[in-house]
């Protein structure tokens, strides 16, 4: 078990990958939406969007391999729309999640959740889940200028909740979150997926953990 600090008056969720096992239907959605559009997408190669907002990953796959007669805002739509129907049918909590959560309420703590993904996503998965009532503010990187590894959307919610960023913990899984909230100065847990455990970019969190059961409040 590892604590978190002390210090610690508010603690930030990612979303995706970190409460919800989304990520295998983000690939999925991806593989799918791009290979139409002629573009072979590889686990590797959908790692170094893992963080990324939407509008960033289409961007980022046109710039890799562009594609003729570019509809962006269709194309994120398609995306969306597929991944909203997989995790309303597949997708289940990740471990620890109620667990970590109830620890925190019951401790006083207060928590936020930050999310690359779309508000009307991060509704459907708050309410799967039932734990929408958990949250003082819910953010989407929507609503920023920038995104991940952009700091701004961890800034924000300090801000909206009148908390110093050195007192917030942000718990994360992707390497352009660990990074984001790295450069907001704030504490970082990652907990990374097995295939990404070893990457070396996961030094830069202050601790590193297999799942959110391993946390102590």
């Amino acid at each position: 078990m590892s604590h978190i600090p002390a210090t610690t008056e508010l603690v930030i969720f990612d979303m995706d990958g970190l409460l919800i096992n989304s990520e295998p239907f983000w690939k999925q959605a991806e593989k799918e939406v791009f290979g139409e559009l002629g573009i072979t997408l590889t686990d590797d190669l959908l790692r170094q969007v893992m963080g990324f907002r939407l509008n960033e990953v289409v961007q980022h796959w046109y710039n890799f391999q562009p594609w003729p007669n570019p509809d962006f805002i269709l194309t994120e739509k398609t995306v969306l729309d597929t991944v909203k129907h997989l995790i309303a049918n597949h997708a289940d909590a990740m471990p620890g999640v109620h667990q970590i959560l109830a620890a925190l309420h019951k401790k006083g703590i207060r928590m936020a959740l930050a999310s690359s993904s779309y508000m009307e996503l991060i509704d459907l998965v708050t309410d799967k889940l039932g734990i929408k009532s958990y949250f003082e503010y819910i953010r989407s990187a929507q609503n920023e200028p920038y995104g991940k590894p952009h700091p701004g959307i961890f800034l924000s919610v300090a801000q909206w909740c009148k908390v110093n960023p050195l007192n917030c913990v942000v718990i994360e899984d992707a390497v352009n979150g660990v990074i984001a909230a790295k450069a907001a100065r704030m504490f970082c847990i990652a907990i990374p997926d097995e295939a990404s455990f070893n990457d070396k970019r996961f030094s830069l969190a202050d601790m590193k953990l297999k799942s959110l059961a391993d946390i102590k409040v």
